[in-house]
């Protein structure tokens, strides 16, 4: 079976309550729901809707259609562009032909209606020129691999019996459009329209009318692909997975420190059931060579995948990985600037990044990198609707890529180099993956909520599971769930640090920052420690924080990305307070075992600082333990003045809180202290006696 067949969700007594709009949102959210229908930000949808000009009064027909950069999923109304639906077709005198093409659309604004911000995307005429006031176009997997066999059109016409008509590929655009309104008028039997290498067009009365065409049109393909397709489309597996995770892993890391030369990028790892088929199978390099063809496929992913040796061949070949990789890497980026050398034109916007953004390795499944976590996965999963493209097409006819030529004019279109420059600038962290030990508490915590307002990706570790678990829900509810994970460790665990780090390879391709923020606090007079406070001090604050940087470090080293390691000490590193003599001889040895990392680091451009704060109360799991009553009682102050103590103790008078904390540790993580290491950062109000000498 290729998918599932789609049903029709339609709500009938929720969508008779809503305006046609609202509607319009509804029939979006329902098609956008389903990757099998349409990609993340892919395919459109449009009404054409009489609502009153908010100047002259009168009733105009506007056109909403979804905007430029929108998603069917979780559009709303402000994701449409509204345009008055008259002039927009006057436009059409003022078309002087598809050499033209692009010049039409400076016009597009001129049509806007009540001010709308939103930009008309280029499938705008597309849904205009369609004699119907409700239009679809989707991505669908199956109509698309219809769309890309050799015997396409012939084969369509038999499933839905001449009911969709066809226009063979072309550039969406003015003209497209044209060509649509014309074959509508010509054949005015046909519910909708495939286009070649594209998607589908459906249109109706009514928004349930046209959303009910979309659907069976589309469920109608996935039934007759799963029917007739061939067992094996790609051709009997050749390899089958192979589990080695320690090698993996290196394989991960080097793959991200070689492809992030430039900017960080983030990996996605897929092995799911179709990734598994296509990388093992036999015809995979006689497929993959002809390349996606659906432009919202290879806008994301591009348009041919590197494709690496079976993971096999490459354990085998351990010693000489790198050069491997290297070589490898190398000549796809050759290749992709000889692609570009052979394509472009005058106009054509310069060279993008020419490293591949999707990585085929037969017996481990398919890695997908970016700039960003959400990107990478949402690329991953275009890639996955691309293979599912070519099973179809492979398994009832032969699969035919787009063009060369015709792809590099979809990549490098001038209108695709002005959406890419509208996206905001990149955030100070973007890119890079940090973990924070003691997530769960009040500093780590903050330290998590800024590095995730920098846009890093942030893996939780704590040795409080019920903390983390509360600690990453609530993260996950501000942010982007793809830039959150959580995994429980005890520091002084080494297969629990081996397990941490294993998992942020595995989410997300490496690692660029270490936080050792884990720790407890514990007060004796010195001749009242015992031993096993003293070796639990020494485990916690000390060892623990050796065993996390030291693995962290190695894989450093070996993804070669350079990095930066903070510890969080403390004021007693420098300052040692009465009654907490173990407790200031553990977070001590952190300043010295921060230096060595900085000296040997410095090889490898990784950078090891220190953040030293003092009586950080507020928020603090530690605070709020036998500690406060502890310092509290070695003071000689009641415990409900604590606060207040630390305050005046400062030079400041002032409190310190996790978010002050959470602002040296970025400083530290950041570019804006790349020629920064070695260093001491003390976050305590002023404090005479830990002023560094």
């Amino acid at each position: 079976m290729l998918q599932k067949p789609i049903t029709n969700k339609w709500n009938d007594s929720k969508a008779c309550k809503l305006n046609q709009l609202n509607q319009l949102i509804y029939r979006s959210n329902l098609l956008g729901s389903d990757l099998s229908i349409t990609n993340f930000g892919g395919g459109n949808t449009s009404s054409k809707i009489l609502q009153r000009d908010p100047i002259t009064k009168e009733r105009e027909n506007i056109l909403y259609v979804k905007g430029s950069g929108g998603d069917l999923g979780s559009i709303k109304e402000n994701g449409f562009a509204s345009l008055y639906f008259d002039k927009f077709e006057k436009l059409k005198k003022l078309y002087k032909g598809i050499k033209y093409e692009d010049e039409i659309i400076k016009y597009y604004p001129m049509c806007t209606f009540n001010n709308n911000s939103r930009a008309a995307s280029i499938d705008t005429p597309l849904h205009a020129f369609v004699p119907f006031p409700e239009v679809d176009h989707t991505h669908p997997d199956s109509i698309i691999a219809l769309a890309t066999m050799k015997n396409g059109r012939v084969i369509s016409d038999k499933i839905f019996n001449k009911k969709l008509g066809w226009i063979n590929w072309q550039r969406p655009g003015f003209d497209l459009g044209l060509k649509m309104e014309k074959l509508i008028s010509s054949k005015p039997y046909i519910k909708g329209i495939i286009l070649g290498h594209h998607g589908l067009f459906t249109w109706g009365n009514s928004g349930y009318e046209c959303y009910k065409s979309s659907i069976t049109f589309i469920k109608s393909a996935q039934i007759y692909l799963n029917d007739n397709i061939k067992k094996y489309s790609f051709g009997k597996h050749k390899y089958k997975n192979v589990k080695n995770e320690q090698f993996s892993n290196e394989l991960i890391l080097k793959l991200r420190g070689l492809l992030s030369n430039k900017n960080h990028k983030v990996a996605h790892i897929n092995n799911s059931s179709i990734v598994e088929e296509f990388v093992n199978s036999s015809k995979l390099l006689n497929v993959a060579k002809f390349g996606t063809s659906c432009p919202d496929h290879f806008l994301r992913t591009k348009r041919l995948p590197l494709i690496l040796p079976p993971l096999t061949t490459l354990i085998n070949s351990k010693k000489n990985l790198e050069k491997i990789l290297i070589n490898a890497i190398t000549k796809y980026k050759i290749n992709y600037e000889k692609y570009y050398i052979k394509n472009k034109e005058k106009k054509s916007p310069n060279l993008r990044d020419p490293f591949p953004v999707i990585v085929l390795i037969p017996e481990l499944g398919m890695l997908s990198f970016a700039s960003s976590k959400s990107t990478a996965r949402i690329t991953s999963e275009f890639y996955c609707n691309a293979i599912n493209v070519m099973k179809g097409a492979e398994g009832l006819d032969k699969y035919i890529g787009l063009k060369e030529k015709e792809a590099f004019n979809i990549e490098y279109w001038e209108l695709e180099e002005a959406k890419l420059k509208r996206l905001p600038p990149s955030k100070n962290l973007n890119g890079k993956v940090a973990l924070i030990t003691g997530a769960a508490g009040g500093i780590g915590s903050a330290i998590a909520t800024k590095f995730l307002d920098q846009d890093c990706c942030v893996m939780l570790t704590d040795n409080d599971k019920s903390s983390l678990k509360i600690k990453y829900n609530e993260l996950i509810k501000k942010y982007n769930k793809d830039l959150v994970h959580a995994c429980y460790m005890d520091v002084t665990n080494e297969k629990d640090v081996n397990n941490a780090i294993s998992s942020i390879i595995k989410q997300f391709g490496g690692i660029d920052i270490l936080v050792a923020n884990a720790g407890f606090a514990s007060a004796s007079l010195y001749e009242k420690t015992t031993t096993a406070l003293w070796e639990k001090n020494m485990n916690v604050l000390s060892k623990g924080c050796f065993l996390i940087s030291r693995d962290v470090y190695a894989k450093m080293i070996s993804q070669k990305l350079g990095g930066s390691i903070i510890f969080i000490a403390s004021k007693n590193a420098l300052s040692t307070s009465r009654g907490a003599s173990a407790y200031s001889v553990a977070k001590s040895s952190l300043l010295h075992l921060s230096r060595s990392i900085a000296l040997e680091g410095a090889d490898y451009k990784i950078r090891s600082n220190i953040v030293n704060p003092d009586a950080v109360i507020k928020g603090s799991k530690i605070w709020s333990g036998k500690w406060r009553s502890e310092r509290a009682k070695s003071n000689k102050i009641n415990i409900n003045k604590i606060e207040d103590f630390y305050k005046n103790r400062s030079l400041l008078k002032v409190n310190i809180v996790p978010e002050d904390i959470a602002e040296a540790v970025y400083f530290f993580a950041s570019s804006k202290s790349l020629k920064s290491t070695g260093n001491i950062l003390n976050v305590d109000g002023g404090n005479v006696a830990s002023f560094t000498r």
